[in-house]
């Protein structure tokens, strides 16, 4: 199993850093948006990084790579989008990013939605998704559809249910509150509530998460139960006859939530 650290940025970004295990002193970077935290961690751990894998182009993704490569000049995977500055390897669907120095090798798809550029990295049962899943929630369509990001999550949710979810936010808490709306009888909300609470007063992350409680607890997986579909229904005041039409009324009241 891999050993993976959160390095905190932002108000509520992680910056994941991956060792095959513990006391292994190399590491990959995933989404650094910041390149302070991960230097400070860095010097602090005696790590030596060997590889940046990023998720999509958004700033508080990729904002920390330019001062990362110039002190570390490690390689870079990324989608595939001019856009981002210092990409040395493009990353697309059906890749395999083998990193051999650690003995690990991601598989690539795309996830578009949250942004058209988007992918994921998986392996060794572990899942980088950046910001299309988080746990309890999904980002927002920033330029995706809702048919993109609810065929993207359908992909995600296909995945084993010992699946470790490595999202990039701190989202957890204010996500439960609007599934707790959308299923306000579901007592695996209720307890993830719990849960996620205690870890909070004790500043600890809610992450990762699995993917069988996310099948739980997730409305933005949970499209085709009859409680969450009759919920959106109601929400929307319209009939809803396909599962994308689900997610997007899904999607449209948490924006606005």
């Amino acid at each position: 199993m891999l050993h993976v650290t959160p390095v905190s940025a932002f108000r509520d970004n992680y910056i994941w850093i991956i060792q095959p295990g513990p006391a292994t002193r190399q590491v990959v970077i995933v989404d650094p948006g910041d390149a302070a935290p991960v230097i400070e961690a860095i010097e602090e751990r005696g790590w030596v990084p060997t590889a940046i894998l990023l998720t999509h182009h958004h700033f508080d993704h990729v904002g920390g790579v330019l001062d990362l490569v110039s002190r570390y000049p490690v390689p870079v995977y990324g989608p595939d989008n001019s856009a981002i500055k210092g990409v040395t390897h493009v990353a697309r669907s059906g890749d395999r990013v083998h990193l051999d120095e650690l003995g690990l090798t991601f598989e690539v798809d795309a996830i578009p939605g949250h942004t058209l550029d988007h992918i994921y990295y998986y392996g060794h049962g572990a899942l980088f998704c950046g910001d299309t899943l988080f746990s309890a929630g999904c980002g927002r369509l920033f330029e995706g559809t809702a048919q993109q990001m609810q065929a993207s999550l359908a992909r995600l949710r296909d995945m084993p249910d010992a699946t470790r979810v490595y999202c990039a936010h701190e989202y957890t808490q204010s996500n439960l509150q609007f599934a707790s709306a959308v299923e306000p009888d579901n007592p695996a909300i209720d307890d993830y509530i719990e849960f996620a609470t205690r870890l909070r007063v004790q500043h600890m992350p809610t992450l990762p998460s699995h993917m069988a409680l996310e099948k739980k607890v997730n409305p933005f997986l949970r499209w085709d139960h009859p409680d969450v579909r009759q919920a959106a229904m109601r929400h929307a005041s319209a009939e809803l006859s396909d599962d994308a039409s689900v997610f997007a009324a899904l999607r449209s009241w948490k924006d606005e939530f």
